[in-house]
């Protein structure tokens, strides 16, 4: 009976299994660590140790909250040390709500318990370091992409349980502007603009011009409606692309890093065109972008995400003066802090 302990228990799913027991107590991230362990609390081997002082160390200070998701204990050598997880209140709904979502690409882990409101009503900024995730995040949005754990809510009715038709119409509510305008190369611009109006809707020849041509002035390219997009710069075409982005009259419009190839000039006209537009139009506007200066100019929520989660979210005045170590960093641009080039 002595060598019990050492024989395999039938009863433990990983009983005997020396590498996989290893990997699983290395890898920080495994799936239901902390709670598949049940072998742990019933050990008999720990009465020495004093149960009073060690269980409260389990209940972590409120600026922690973002490890906990992990399943691991603090520690100064987590990567997630300066995810406090803060999300300061707005004063509006969540026009979309990420849910501790998990998105991987075979091994390479994106999304990693992300938890992220973006208020209805307001321009905001996700913000981060190229490669964490920004752009899985606007896939999700749409139903392009879906969690392999977790949640996405659009005006609180989920995306990913969503039936086809039921995820068509709400594809509607959307306008999106992706990075280099995505323009039809064979359309002029006129009917590059059309497109989604001849696409999605019943709407009369005569009316459509209305609409396009509208828009088409509100972005400053009504004259240019008959060019095509080999025609045009890229920052006509960043504004063709935001044109059709709106011709639905959209009550989310999405920006995937819309000041990615412009000069400071065109990206500053464009971020001002954007506060325009959103001033008369309204609805939640979310821009995904690394560009400090644009946060500065437009934002006024942000997000700042690394490693597949949510530094700290909150109103743009707050987040600028946050006291949080990654965040100063990278809203100011400095070398010295937490995140370095790998």
């Amino acid at each position: 009976m002595a060598q019990t302990p050492r024989d395999p228990d039938p009863r433990d799913p990983g009983a005997g299994d020396a590498p996989g027991d290893e990997r699983f107590r290395d890898d920080p991230y495994a799936e239901g660590f902390a709670e598949d362990e049940p072998a742990r609390p019933a050990e008999p081997a720990r009465p020495t140790e004093p149960a009073a002082p060690v269980e409260p160390a389990a209940a972590e200070p409120p600026a922690s909250r973002g490890r906990v998701s992990v399943g691991h204990e603090p520690d100064p050598d987590d990567e997630y040390q300066w995810h406090t997880g803060l999300s300061r209140p707005t004063g509006a709904a969540d026009a979309v709500e990420f849910v501790d979502v998990h998105k991987a690409f075979g091994r390479n882990k994106i999304l990693r318990g992300l938890n992220m409101g973006l208020p209805e009503g307001r321009i905001s900024m996700i913000l981060g370091p190229s490669g964490t995730g920004k752009s899985v995040c606007i896939k999700h949005m749409v139903g392009l992409l879906y969690p392999d754990e977790g949640d996405v809510l659009v005006h609180g009715e989920s995306v990913p349980n969503m039936r086809d038709d039921e995820l068509f119409e709400m594809r509607k509510k959307f306008g999106v502007l992706f990075q280099d305008g995505a323009l039809f190369g064979s359309m002029n611009l006129f009917d590059n603009v059309c497109f989604p109006l001849r696409q999605h809707t019943d709407k009369g020849e005569d009316e459509i011009q209305e609409i396009v041509n509208r828009r088409l002035s509100e972005v400053g390219l009504h004259a240019a409606g008959d060019k095509f997009p080999n025609e045009l710069s890229g920052g006509m075409r960043k504004r063709a692309g935001f044109a059709r982005a709106l011709v639905l009259d959209p009550d989310i419009v999405l920006f995937d890093e819309p000041d990615s190839g412009l000069d400071p000039v065109r990206t500053a006209l464009l971020c001002e065109l954007i506060q325009e537009i959103h001033e008369e139009n309204g609805g939640a506007y979310v821009v995904i972008t690394h560009d400090i200066m644009s946060a500065r100019r437009v934002a006024e929520h942000i997000s700042v995400l690394w490693k597949g989660r949510i530094v700290e979210s909150g109103p743009a005045e707050e987040l600028f003066n946050s006291d949080n170590a990654f965040v100063r960093q990278f809203l100011s641009g400095e070398s010295q802090g937490p995140l370095g080039m790998e």
